[in-house]
């Protein structure tokens, strides 16, 4: 396999065309309702060639061939799911150049995509059909539990009132009782507060949202206020990604990998009263060296530890939003094309289209966590047990501690 990879490094990308070249070729037999040449009673239409088509995925460009049928209407589904985004972001650069906020780059890339000659009317039509598929995909009912939740914001650059202001997008991902990731909820908002936050979570109740036990944000005090409100009795767990960000601003360059050290050596923790005791340690550590970090320390980090009352092998995703932060990398790939959207419809179709592509292929893809928790506990237990050399991090985090006897014997 590796030999194949060095010598055609186009590998991947040409088996994931061979593999939907035949997924095509499949679903129009299935359509037709007979093999080629096959004689059956139950024939719907026949086979008419091709013609070319491409396609773009997170592999490279695709060159397919669309099959054509005579006597009945046949296009893939396949090209449904990848259409929606593109289509989101054409209608948005259209858009825009139509209203007059367009630049030069944008002008050639909307005559590229959707040719020279547009109207208003145009653009409606195109955009009626789309955002009405976005509006069920964001309003569906939902059913089951969704134990945790993870929570973040997005800002865009978005035209109202002949100015541009940055407008917040609202996402919030579930991971249900099975264990498989959803996007439960995309909304727009002009800001982040607890008003904001707050219908974003009524109207995922009103939906069927139900079962929440556990939510990952960062530390927006909307955020926090809009939870407690809403989901009382449930665990809000800190982005340790985001605490971490904010610990590293307040220390030198210099002293910025010793804080991550101090704080991978607490949370590495296996229980909770560990990393307490640990906290105490590095709390007295910073108490004369920067008494700023030992305070903020003091008073906010017992938030990252929610996520310790989670099976061990939950933890480890749970800690943070890094799932939603990939996805805004996906976001951003698109977005970052328009740079300024011409109203706040258009920057939400277009962020809920590469959502909704998302969200399919977490569905239709493996599972995020494994719910059964007894089953994956057993699995770490023996791991832990294999595992005998510490974490070198941790080890030189005790050192800088005075705790090693590497430290003392120096």
């Amino acid at each position: 396999m590796e030999a194949m990879f060095s010598e055609n490094p186009d590998y991947v990308r040409q088996l994931v065309q061979r593999a939907c070249q035949d997924i095509i070729e499949a679903e129009r037999t299935e359509h037709l309702g007979a093999e080629s040449y096959e004689r059956t009673e139950g024939r719907k239409g026949y086979r008419s060639g091709y013609k070319s088509r491409q396609l773009k995925t997170r592999v490279g460009k695709l060159e397919l061939r669309v099959p054509q049928t005579k006597g009945t209407s046949f296009y893939p589904t396949l090209f449904e799911k990848y259409q929606r985004s593109e289509k989101a972001l054409t209608v948005t650069l259209m858009e825009a150049y139509i209203q007059g906020v367009s630049t030069r780059r944008m002008k050639k890339i909307t005559e590229q995509l959707c040719g020279t000659t547009f109207s208003a009317t145009t653009i409606s039509n195109l955009a009626k059909d789309l955002d009405e598929e976005l509006d069920k995909f964001r309003s569906r009912k939902l059913s089951g539990e969704y134990p945790y939740l993870i929570v973040d914001a997005k800002y865009e650059n978005v035209r109202q009132n002949k100015t541009v202001d940055s407008q917040a997008v609202l996402s919030i991902a579930g991971i249900n009782k099975e264990g498989y990731r959803e996007i439960l909820s995309v909304e727009e908002a002009n800001l982040e507060s607890e008003a904001t936050w707050g219908e974003a979570f009524s109207k995922l109740k009103r939906r069927g949202l139900k079962g929440v036990k556990f939510i990952v944000s960062d530390a927006h005090e909307g955020i926090i206020a809009a939870v407690t409100k809403h989901f009382t009795g449930c665990k809000w767990q800190r982005c340790r990604v985001h605490y971490q960000r904010n610990l590293r601003g307040m220390v030198k360059w210099k002293d910025k990998k010793a804080i991550t050290k101090m704080l991978r050596y607490i949370w590495d923790s296996e229980e909770i009263d560990e990393a307490r005791e640990k906290i105490r340690r590095v709390i007295k550590f910073y108490e004369t060296k920067n008494p700023k970090v030992a305070d903020h320390m003091e008073n906010t980090i017992e938030d990252t530890l929610k996520v310790m009352t989670l099976p061990p092998s939950h933890r480890k995703r749970m800690a943070t939003t890094n799932m939603l932060e990939r996805l805004n990398e996906s976001i951003r790939q698109r977005t970052r094309v328009a740079r300024i959207f011409p109203n706040g419809e258009s920057c939400l179709r277009l962020v809920t289209a590469v959502l909704l592509e998302i969200h399919e292929d977490w569905i239709s893809g493996g599972r995020y966590l494994n719910m059964n928790a007894g089953e994956e506990n057993a699995r770490l237990d023996m791991e832990s047990e294999k595992e005998s050399v510490k974490d070198s991090e941790a080890v030189q985090a005790e050192i800088m501690l005075g705790l090693s006897p590497i430290a003392v014997n120096a």
